[in-house]
């Protein structure tokens, strides 16, 4: 079959993969690589020979640079088929990248689905109340085996208060008992020795009198 026919029609080929693909653009881009600097290489022999014979051998010369016009163009046409390939090689990475999380995320989905296989939601509520019930069930059973009932422990709450209030009373009582007595008075003054002191000042007027008078006398 020729090479239009496997490319336009024919029998189909399966496809490649996307590594395969890029591996074999990436193979093409160094082919084109090493024909664009083999083309510019031609290029620059070009311009040496014409401008060796502008003026010695004209028609060289020309020939030389119509030579140069046709690898130039070859060139660009190299140089926008390496960009196609870049451009077709970036977007078969990126494809081949969102398959690679496409079949993570359809495996995770999948594991997802297996374990939530045997789950029902109706179930979950079921057990989740399952749970709720049997935890108030174990909190009356501590609750039922903390309180000492059965065991002496049933006290008369009255009683207990009748006999807080004797305590009370008891206390109060030995209370007042305990307050200390007035603190002692001083001695009241003795009163034989306050008429003595009465006594002894008088006296002491009338002695100073008496001198008062004696001193008048000199002075006359």
């Amino acid at each position: 079959m020729s090479f239009f026919g496997k490319l336009f029609g024919g029998k189909k080929e399966e496809a490649p993969s996307t590594s395969d693909a890029i591996q074999k653009l990436r193979e093409t881009q160094d082919l084109l690589t090493k024909k664009q600097e083999y083309l510019e290489k031609q290029i620059d022999d070009c311009i040496l020979v014409a401008r060796k014979n502008a003026s010695k051998n004209k028609r060289v010369a020309l020939q030389a640079l119509k030579k140069k016009k046709r690898l130039e163009k070859t060139l660009q046409q190299v140089d926008g088929t390496l960009t196609t390939l870049e451009l077709q090689k970036d977007a078969l990475e990126g494809a081949n990248t969102n398959a690679a999380v496409l079949i993570s995320m359809k495996d995770a989905a999948a594991a997802l689905k297996h374990a939530h296989k045997n789950l029902d939601i109706d179930n979950v509520h079921d057990i989740m109340d399952d749970i709720a019930e049997q935890h108030d069930i174990a909190n009356e059973i501590s609750n039922a085996i903390s309180n000492p009932v059965g065991f002496g422990e049933d006290i008369d709450e009255d009683e207990l208060n009748k006999e807080l209030e004797e305590l009370e009373e008891e206390e109060l009582e030995k209370g007042l008992i305990d307050v200390p007595g007035p603190t002692k008075l001083p001695d009241l003054p003795n009163m034989d020795e306050e008429q003595k002191e009465k006594t002894k000042k008088p006296a002491k007027k009338v002695e100073d009198q008496d001198d008062l008078k004696e001193l008048e006398q000199w002075a006359l």
